[in-house]
Order: structure tokens, then sequence, then C-alpha cells
């Protein structure tokens, strides 16, 4: 069996990428199973007397229920509005005529492009004034849209045949019922990977929850993460990594069994 070494050499690469991006993900687990004097002494993989005890700590030392709550309401409602928004908005940009629709296109992809930092002390302000801080829907509120769907969706709906949907023009199809039952179900699977994209983003968010939480009872998965890592040493790993653990359960359940529609609609976004 002759053995291409040109090509074996990227195997190699890649599998060396490979443990390199999922060994943090193995020592979170790991760990996670440790006493906390193993924890400090040693950083094998396998824990030399695996417990529960940290999982056991979680649930006793926080309200991990409510927290998680917290979490799939936040990014339930951001994933759905940012849907619903991103599908009206790319169905306008291909399929209406309008005057300006090329500019307005181009300005509202532009946003994208705008740093986080620029927009947050604006929201933070107006919610203020709402009385909205420490509230969850304070902090879905701003992220009800995202000109990156917008995009995606648009690059998707753009490959729909044109024949379609003059023949539903022809037939006086209303424009919502076109978008029902021509353009939802032939562009479903990206709305399904880009809602799950959408939904692991905002699963994960820490910085704008930090800025709007400041009870417990409101925390999200990431700020109960924080609960237990000290800057002043004293951090109490094994929890930390317990809750690390399963903040991540969700997402990666989500793309493993998702990943050929969110491969799929990044590989084709670009294409007619």
């Amino acid at each position: 069996m002759k053995i291409d070494f040109s090509e074996a050499k990227w195997h190699i690469l890649f599998i060396i990428l490979v443990l390199l991006l999922i060994y943090p993900l193995l020592f979170a687990v790991s760990t996670s199973f440790k006493t906390m004097e193993e924890a400090y002494s040693s950083s094998a993989l396998i824990p030399a007397a695996p417990t529960f005890s940290a999982y056991e700590r979680v649930f006793t030392t926080i309200h991990f229920v409510q927290i998680l709550s917290n979490t799939f309401i936040i990014a339930s409602i951001v994933t759905l509005f940012k849907l619903v928004t991103a599908l009206f908005a790319a169905y306008a940009f291909v399929f209406f005529r309008f005057r300006w629709k090329t500019p307005l296109y181009f300005l509202l992809i532009s946003t994208i492009f705008i740093p986080f930092t620029v927009t947050m002390i604006p929201n933070y302000m107006t919610l203020t004034k709402a009385g909205l801080i420490d509230n969850i829907y304070g902090v879905a509120l701003p992220q009800l849209a995202d000109a990156t769907g917008i995009f995606l969706l648009r690059q998707y709906m753009k490959g729909i045949p044109s024949s379609l949907m003059e023949v539903a023009e022809l037939d006086h199809v209303s424009h919502w019922m076109r978008l029902r039952t021509i353009v939802v179900p032939i562009i479903r699977p990206a709305i399904l990977s880009i809602g799950i994209i959408f939904f692991i983003n905002s699963w994960n968010d820490y910085v704008w929850p930090a800025i709007m939480i400041k009870s417990e009872a409101n925390y999200t998965l990431s700020l109960a993460l924080q609960m237990f890592v000290s800057s002043e040493g004293g951090t109490d790993i094994p929890v930390a990594m317990a809750v690390a653990s399963l903040t991540m359960l969700l997402p990666l359940g989500l793309y493993a069994v998702c990943q050929k529609f969110i491969i799929g609609t990044f590989a084709q976004s670009g294409i007619k």
C-alpha cells in the first residue's frame, strides 16, 4: 500500500489542531470530577478518584435551575425575534422593488462592523430610563435584530428560481402567502442553522448580561460561572468547571444534531 506523504502531513496537522481545540473542553469536564486538592495538584485528564461533589455543590450553592431558565428564556427570545426580523427584512430586500434599496441594504449590513462598545452605553442609558436594569428582558431587548441574519437569508433567497415567484405574482398570491408557502419551505435549512447560531451566541453571551444583571436571581449561566472564579485566589476550580461543563452541554448538543445545516449555510451563503 502506497502512502501519500504529501497528504499525510496535512492529516497530521489537522489532528494536532483538533486536539489543541478540544483539549480545553476535555480538561474542563475532567476537572469537574476531581476533588479540590487534585484539581490544584494534578493536570491529568483522567481523575484519580472521580467524584460528583462539584456537581452537588453547584445545585446546592446556587439556584441553578432558575439560572438555567433565565439563560434559556433570553436565548429563545433573542433567537426568535432575530429570525423573524431577518426573514421579513431579507424578503423585502430580495422581492420588493423600492427606491434606494441597494444603498439601504449596504447601510444596514455596515452595522455589522460597528463595535459593541459604541452601542453599549446608549443602550444601557435607554434601558435605565425604561426601568429594565436587572431584568432578563432588558438583556434581550437590544438584541432583537441582527444584520448578519439578514445577509445570510438574503443570499439564500436570491437562489430561489425567479419563475416560482413570477407564477405566484401572476396568480395574485399575496407576499405573505409567497413567504409562507414558497420561500420558507425552500430556505428552511438556512433558517434552522442560523437560528442555532443565534441561540448559541446568546447562550454564551457574558459582557452584556454582566452590565445589565445585578441580582443572583436574574443571573445567566455565564455570570454564574464567574461566581466561582476569584481574582484574588481561592477559586473553586472543580465547581467552576462543573458549571462550565453544564453550560456547554446544550450548545454542543444542538451543534452535533444540526452541524450539516450550519456548515451548509455558510458554504452556500455566497453562491447564487
